[in-house]
């Protein structure tokens, strides 16, 4: 017992040991405090939460200044968007007024020259009578139509009648206040005998009639035709005003195919319409000057 205690006696009276233990404890504390503060996210150490201060503070000292150049840099560049597209837009509008100017100098040379050369009415001269539909039957739909107006408003037999882009027919019969038009889907052989031309290549000009209408196929076929120019499908169909009444240069449609006649001596063209011939209800009479 004496024995033990000696030893006892001896360890404590060691100062460095009294040290060293001291400094584990705190160590100890100090670990078992790190990590309760760890474990608490809500609440960071005071030197922590100073040192986020500072640098949110540092970050909002910077960020400011930096948006305001941001936003300034922006703005420059927008304005200088809106001065470019300004500038594009009053172009275009000096174009316009250009363009303006220019076809009223065209157009009152052209009244002049018209006056010196005392061409007056040209064939392609023509004004339009406006009318509509008001009898089609299912007995008579490919054949003709009833429109209304007539010789009230300036109708005459044998004037041609459009629809939409293109021409569709000619007036048959004039009453006082409505017309019937023949339309070029009509199949019978006295119908629709009115000239047209076809500009085929190097602007070389080939004339014929209507002659027929393929109603399977839904196109107009051209004969009569002497010129030996060549066509291409795709050329542009129009009336010729050789017949007398019916105005030059009103458009008839597209050529599709180029084919021969039965006998192989002349060649045939079959149209397709530029107008949709199942779909009439406003139609235009045109009345040559």
């Amino acid at each position: 017992m004496k024995r033990m205690e000696a030893i006892m006696q001896k360890f404590f009276s060691s100062r460095k040991l009294v040290i060293v233990i001291v400094c584990l404890i705190i160590s100890f504390g100090l670990m078992s405090v790190s990590v309760a503060f760890r474990n608490n996210r809500n609440t960071p150490p005071l030197i922590q939460q100073f040192g986020n201060d500072i640098v949110g503070f540092a970050d909002r000292v910077v960020a400011v200044p930096m948006n305001g150049v941001h936003h300034g840099f922006s703005s420059i560049s927008n304005l200088l968007n809106t001065y470019q597209e300004n500038q594009k837009l009053k172009s275009k509008v000096d174009q316009l007024a250009q363009t303006q100017v220019k076809d009223q100098v065209l157009e009152r040379e052209n009244k002049q020259l018209k006056r010196q050369l005392n061409v007056g009415n040209t064939l392609t001269g023509y004004e339009k009578i406006n009318a509509a539909v008001i009898t089609r039957t299912p007995s008579s739909w490919a054949s003709q139509i009833i429109i209304n107006k007539g010789q009230a408003a300036g109708v005459k037999k044998n004037m041609p009648v459009i629809a939409g882009p293109g021409l569709i027919g000619t007036v048959a019969e004039v009453n006082k206040t409505n017309s019937k038009v023949v339309l070029i889907s009509n199949t019978a052989e006295n119908s629709n005998r009115f000239a047209i031309q076809i500009i085929g290549d190097n602007s070389k000009v080939v004339n014929g009639i209507i002659t027929s209408y393929d109603s399977q196929n839904n196109r107009i076929i051209m004969g009569n035709i002497t010129s030996k120019a060549k066509l291409s499908k795709g050329d542009r169909v129009t009336t010729s005003g050789l017949g007398g009444i019916i105005p030059k240069g009103i458009y008839v449609g597209q050529v599709s195919k180029i084919a021969e006649d039965d006998y192989g001596l002349a060649k045939k063209v079959y149209i397709k319409p530029a107008a949709n011939l199942n779909d009439i209800e406003v139609v235009s009479v045109a009345v040559r000057n």
